[in-house]
């Protein structure tokens, strides 16, 4: 159950993130949404994501759901998300992310590998 705007709002951003990566290649949908959520959703974001996942009803997309598998929780190791350590600090200027200038409205897609 969304308790507050702030719960609306991060299932909308959730979603939009979604709806971006529906429109890419089917097989970076869900990488790119995690990598998207990884790099640049804070601690306390992804702990209220995870809180408002386990409400169907919450309103997140299937691809969001879907990605979840891949998001980094608060606290626990993160073998399983993907967008972070080295694959994220390869992708931002000096591993510094948004700060040393990394974009927020550069989409997140993640990049094939050999």
């Amino acid at each position: 159950m969304l308790h507050s705007h702030t719960d609306e709002k991060l299932v909308r951003m959730a979603n939009q993130i979604a709806t971006f990566f529906l429109s890419q290649p089917q097989d970076v949908r869900v990488d790119g949404v995690a990598t998207h959520i990884n790099k640049f959703w804070e601690t306390r974001m992804r702990r209220r994501f995870f809180e408002l996942l386990a409400d169907a009803d919450a309103g997140f997309l299937p691809l969001v759901v879907e990605a979840s598998a891949k998001i980094k929780r608060p606290g626990e190791a993160d073998a399983r998300s993907v967008g972070l350590g080295q694959d994220a600090a390869d992708g931002a200027p000096g591993g510094q992310g948004v700060a040393a200038g990394e974009s927020l409205s550069e989409p997140s897609i993640p990049e094939a590998t050999a």
